[in-house]
This record gives C-alpha cells, sequence and structure tokens, in this order.
C-alpha cells in the first residue's frame, strides 16, 4: 500500500526533520531519496505535519518549572540579571551577609506579602528581581516613612502616587495598600523601562531619582559619545548605591552558602485574599467577623488612616485566605447600615458638623454620609448618627472581647533571650515598647552591648485598638532646606513647633541652616 504525502511528511519531521535542517550542502539534500518525497506533498499536508511536530515537543520535550515550598527558592531559581562582583557590589553585600537578624527581620515582615508580589512580577513577565526591591526601599514595612514624604513597601513620593492612580486622602492612603501600590510600582518600573530603551538597571536607578535624571545623565554620555549602562553615568550617590544594593541581595539570595546567610523560608503559597466589602465597614468589627486581631488586620492593609475605610472607596479588605469563607458568610447577615458603629447624638447649641466631627475623632463627610445629608446644614435638636471612632472603645458597640482586653491594664512580663545581631533598638521594635523601657526594666545603658544568650525581661500589655494605631509612629532625620523654618516643617509634617524644639534642644536659636539635621516624630497615618 502506498503512503500518503502527509503520513511520509510527518514521518520525516517526527524523525528530527533532519531533511529540512540539515547543514549539509543543498545538493546533497536534493539528492536525497525521502527529500523527494516530502516535495511531493502539497503545502498543506506539510503544514499540518509541522504543527502535529509542534504539538508533540510541547508536550513531551519542554522541561516544567519546578514546584517550590519556599518563595525564596522560587525567586532564586528565576533571577537573570547578572551581577557584577564590583566594589559597589561586593561592599553592600559584605554588610547585608554581616546582618542575619535583619535578613531574619526582613522574611518576618515579608512573610505575608511576598507571594502576592511575585506572583503579580511573574503575570508581567518582568525580572525576579524586582520582588526584592521592597527590602531596598523600606525593608518591607509597610508604614515605612522617608524624610522626602515616600510611604510604603514600594516608597511613593505623594505625586507619584497620584500620578499612577494611589488614592490618598483622610481616610485612606493608596501608597501604603498592598495591593494597590504594588500594581502601581510595576506599572512605573514597566513605564520606565520602556522609556529608557529596555535596560532595566537604568529602569530601577530611575525608580530611585526619577527618570528625568536618568535621561539626563544618557545625553550626557551620549555627547561625550561614552557608554550609557547604569554603572557608566553619572548619577547621585544614593541611587549609585541603590542598584548595587538590589544586585548583592540578589548574589546573597543566590549563592547563600557560599557566604553563610540563610534566607527563613516563607510559604509558597497564597495566604491573603482580596475580599470586597461593597461598602465602607467599620475596621474593628471587620476584624471581629474575620476571627483576627485588629493589630493584624491593619497589618494586612496599612493603607487605612482612620477607624473605618474611605465611604467612597476602596472597599477591598486582604484577609487571611482561612478566614475568608467565615467572613464572607457573617458579612452577607450584616445590613449595610450595621457595617459602621455609630451612636446618636443631639444637635446642640454651637454645634457644626466639623465641631461634632473633633467631638468624636472622625469626619464631617463620614457624619455627612452616614446620614445621606445634602448640605452642612444642621439644626439644634436635631438627632445625627455618628461613627464611632477607635477613641469610643468602651462602647458597647465594640465586640466582647476586644472591651475586655482594652479594659485590662495587667502587664504580661516575657523573657528574650538575646540572638546574634540583637541590639535595644531591635528587641524594642520586636515587642512594640520602648528603649528607655527595656534599658529600664534591665537595668541597663541605652547603649549597652548585649550578650549572646543574655535573658532580659519584657513587660508587654495587652494590644488595643490605639496600640495598632500608635505602631504606625516613625522617628526620621530631616535635612533643613534653604527657605525652612520650624513653622513650615510642622505644618508639612503635622507637628507643633514646640515638639520640634523640644526633640532638638532648639531652644534660644533663632534661625535654622540649610543642612541642619532634625529629628521629627511623625505619625505615617496623619502626615
Amino acid at each position: 500500500m502506498n503512503k500518503s504525502p502527509l503520513v511520509l511528511a510527518l514521518a520525516l519531521v517526527l524523525s528530527g526533520c533532519q531533511t529540512l535542517t540539515s547543514t549539509q550542502p543543498d545538493d546533497l539534500v536534493a539528492n536525497h531519496p525521502e527529500q523527494s518525497q516530502l516535495e511531493g506533498a502539497s503545502p498543506n499536508d506539510i503544514s499540518e505535519a509541522l504543527m502535529i511536530n509542534a504539538q508533540y515537543h510541547q508536550v513531551n520535550d519542554v522541561d516544567e518549572a519546578p514546584i517550590f515550598d519556599d518563595v525564596w527558592e522560587r525567586i532564586r531559581y528565576q533571577l537573570s540579571i547578572e551581577v557584577p562582583q564590583n566594589r559597589p557590589v561586593v561592599t553592600e553585600r559584605n554588610y547585608y551577609a554581616r546582618h542575619q537578624a535583619y535578613l531574619d527581620r526582613i522574611s518576618k515582615r515579608a512573610e505575608p506579602y511576598l507571594h502576592f508580589i511575585v506572583e503579580e512580577i511573574e503575570k508581567r513577565d518582568m525580572p525576579i528581581e524586582i520582588a526584592l526591591l521592597p527590602i531596598v526601599e523600606s525593608a518591607f514595612d509597610p508604614f515605612g516613612y522617608s524624610y522626602r514624604s515616600a510611604s510604603g513597601i514600594w516608597q511613593f513620593m505623594p505625586q507619584t502616587g497620584e500620578r499612577f492612580d494611589l488614592k490618598q486622602n483622610w481616610w485612606y492612603d493608596g501608597r501604603r495598600d498592598i495591593v494597590q501600590s504594588t500594581r502601581a510600582a510595576l506599572d512605573y518600573l514597566s513605564y520606565l523601562h520602556k522609556t529608557l530603551e529596555g535596560d532595566w538597571l537604568n529602569a530601577i536607578a530611575a525608580y530611585n531619582s526619577g527618570e528625568g535624571r536618568l535621561l539626563r545623565a544618557i545625553k550626557k554620555n551620549r555627547k561625550k559619545h561614552l557608554p550609557t549602562d547604569f554603572w557608566s553615568l553619572d548619577l547621585p550617590s544614593e541611587t549609585t548605591t541603590y542598584v548595587p544594593k538590589l544586585l548583592a541581595l540578589s548574589d546573597l539570595l543566590k549563592r547563600q552558602d557560599d557566604f553563610g546567610i540563610k534566607w527563613n523560608p516563607i510559604i509558597n503559597a497564597q495566604v491573603v485574599e482580596a475580599v470586597d466589602v461593597g461598602s465602607q465597614i467599620d475596621l474593628a468589627l471587620a476584624a471581629d467577623m474575620a476571627d483576627i486581631s485588629l493589630t493584624e488586620l491593619y497589618r494586612l492593609n496599612p493603607g487605612f488612616n482612620r477607624w473605618a475605610t474611605d465611604p467612597n472607596g476602596p472597599h477591598f479588605l486582604l484577609l487571611p485566605t482561612d478566614k475568608v469563607e467565615q467572613f464572607q458568610q457573617l458579612l452577607a447577615k450584616t445590613a449595610m447600615k450595621d457595617r459602621l458603629r455609630w451612636q446618636q447624638y443631639i444637635v446642640a447649641s454651637g454645634d457644626s458638623l466639623s465641631v461634632i466631627a473633633k467631638k468624636f475623632a472622625t469626619s464631617t463627610s463620614a457624619i455627612k454620609s452616614l446620614n445621606k445629608l445634602k448640605s452642612n446644614t444642621i439644626r439644634i435638636g436635631q438627632q445625627l448618627l455618628v461613627p464611632l471612632s477607635d477613641g469610643a472603645i468602651n462602647s458597647k458597640h465594640l465586640p466582647k472581647q476586644m472591651r475586655m482586653a482594652v479594659n485590662n491594664n495587667s502587664q504580661k512580663k516575657l523573657s528574650h533571650t538575646v540572638k546574634n545581631g540583637d541590639t535595644l533598638w531591635d528587641i524594642s521594635r520586636e515587642y512594640d515598647v520602648t528603649i528607655n523601657e527595656l534599658a529600664s526594666w534591665n537595668k541597663l545603658k541605652k547603649n549597652s552591648v548585649l550578650r549572646l544568650g543574655q535573658k532580659l525581661t519584657v513587660y508587654q500589655s495587652p494590644k488595643t485598638p490605639q496600640a495598632a494605631l500608635a505602631s504606625t509612629n516613625r522617628t526620621i532625620t530631616y535635612k533643613v532646606r534653604r527657605g525652612d523654618s520650624l513653622a513650615r516643617i510642622a505644618a508639612k509634617f503635622n507637628l507643633t513647633v514646640n515638639d520640634i524644639i523640644k526633640w532638638n534642644d532648639l531652644s534660644g536659636q533663632k534661625y535654622l541652616q540649610p543642612g541642619q539635621k532634625l529629628k521629627l516624630k511623625v505619625d505615617v497615618k496623619s502626615t
């Protein structure tokens, strides 16, 4: 029986397509006996044979990516940017390698967020090294805040945040929202990569200093006929160490055994999920519904500034995956009007919406929204529903277990064993206490050097809603600029002039000098 041209063509293709890909001279190929059979097949027959061959190799020859239990391993497998062993990279790598305790804290902070970030980077087919960028930017501190007003794990400036659709108002700051800020950061980096002609190192450098600075440096080098790669550009000192820091972390992750460090495992699975609440909701009520602490809810949703979500959205909450079903069931049973804790208030003489809002630590817009008011006009004797702020901790509207925790003033005595690299500052952060308290409890000086294995006593009070909010305080160093005054700096960071004078021993000093450094204690959520 004669074989059809399609069968012959398919047989030749599956045998390796030798007659089609041979490197022999053309006359030897032309004289090959099987080639004439292939030439007898129609173009459609050959096309079909090639399609079958492609499908065959797709199923059998392509190696599948391994499955990892640890997100760090998943990142390590995909590292692709070459790391030069030059002085800037080696200097930063040696620094990180000497601070294992710092890397341990990074893993602990990144735990709820890293899997989500890696997934988003992979969806866009971007270099996986970008997942390490929040370490350089903020050490994965969701309340990270710089003297230049950059905020969140991706450290967005207010203007850049607005440029990439990160909402910022009294209720909410999208720069700290893990989901939204990650989306914006990847949008920005994609834009920079395209603008800077496909050079990822230049794009990452521009994320730090702005594309204008990079474009000017590139233009300057081109005029001088010099290379325009990152290592050849004249950039600010902060940026010249920024990219090496990222590459150093990549190198340490890729060759951790060579440097005697470890990356504490983070489970390679979805541990949090975004849930659409559909309306404004009291965060304490949401925490109660999800059966998690208010502190944990704020940790997963650091974008919220107040006791409730923004009346106008976003209405998404990030919750532990294993708590979502329970939360959704309870949410479905809760009417819209019951999702905010409120109390009745009768308007008195001298009241205005702003006066009432100040009394209850809420906003005028919140009162208007809850009462469906079309204007700011109110009258004496009018009954209003006032949203319950985090300050009204003894209200009957709060969950029973929360009221009990708030009213329990007893302190719990704990013992901490000093680990390698521990300082009083590290331990104070871990237990949310002050360095002065730690030093006092253990009869130490604030600059005492701790011994490995030393036992320290720590006293902790139960966590309250206020404690969850108070943890957003940050001490920053501000460099005075030309034209600055105490009043201007105080207004910028929502502080008082007296506080700045007290923190910096400025009494009697009339003028600030450009370059002078000031210590400021700012509340990230109110700045």
